[in-house]
């Protein structure tokens, strides 16, 4: 039977962590390791990790300074399922998601497996996502992989030596650590796979406020992924996109948008250039 390490690095957060954890629960697989790495700088945590003690396999891990890739490194180092996770703490797993993903871990060929993201509110959010499922490569791995959604065999992440500390949220290149993870996969000769089907629940942050403040930190993130991993016909429409968006939106006077696009198309350049 697969075992499980769900490896989640939290900050911040502690009604949300219960979501995951009651979404773990419902998973009805009490074999399931869950790995928490706590960046508080308070016990927030103590009652949440308290009530659910018993009820999970639950370990914490602590770190003073935030860092998100750091911190699933860490988690990574100590899991001891046969597949591990990294659902973001603000995550909450769909009934029946541990039972599919067992089931496609079933062909031993495989060994990375990821799906979309899926928004509360029902369809697909956080991207741009294929819409068919099949193989990656380094021209699709672009559209089919987000870090929450993530899937790997134990061995397999400990061989590539897990994230990339230089990239995700509290490192310079805030995004892409995922694409990287699996780009870093496919090129070592592993097989990886986009299950359009597999659904994790999170957020739409979507021109927020808060993704428009983030949009420079994150094209940083991709520009870097896309210069290590991409065909420079792939990488080209990344760049196109986001400055035609900027321009449209300037046309349209909507300047919160414009500097969305403006940003995220600065950033990009930038991380490339990185």
């Amino acid at each position: 039977m697969t075992r499980f390490s769900l490896i989640v690095a939290t900050m911040g957060r502690d009604a949300e962590l219960r979501a995951l954890f009651d979404s773990i629960i419902a998973q009805g697989m009490p074999d399931t390791e869950v790995i928490i790495v706590d960046q508080n700088a308070d016990a927030r945590l103590a009652p949440v990790v308290a009530d659910y003690t018993g009820r999970l396999q639950l370990t914490r891990l602590t770190r003073d300074k935030p860092h998100a890739n750091a911190a699933r490194n860490m988690g990574l180092s100590a899991a001891t399922g046969d597949i591990v996770a990294f659902p973001d703490d603000d995550c909450v797993l769909p009934t029946g998601v541990l039972a599919h993903v067992a089931r496609s871990f079933e062909d031993p060929a495989l060994s990375v497996l990821t799906g979309p993201a899926a928004a509360p509110q029902g369809g697909l959010g956080s991207g741009r996502w294929r819409a068919q499922s099949g193989a990656i490569d380094t021209t699709n791995v672009w559209t089919s992989v987000i870090e929450f959604n993530l899937w790997l065999r134990r061995d397999i992440a400990l061989e590539l030596a897990g994230f990339d500390e230089q990239m995700g949220p509290g490192a310079r290149f805030g995004s892409a650590e995922g694409n990287d993870l699996v780009g870093r996969a496919i090129a070592a000769g592993h097989s990886a796979r986009y299950d359009h089907a597999l659904r994790v629940i999170h957020p739409d942050k979507r021109l927020s406020d808060e993704a428009a403040e983030r949009a420079y930190r994150y094209g940083l993130g991709l520009g870097f992924a896309l210069r290590r991993h991409a065909p420079l016909a792939t990488a080209l429409p990344f760049y196109v996109r986001p400055l035609g968006g900027a321009v449209l939106a300037l046309a349209r006077g909507r300047r919160a948008h414009a500097a969305y696009y403006w940003n995220t198309w600065t950033g990009r350049v930038a991380g490339w250039m990185g």
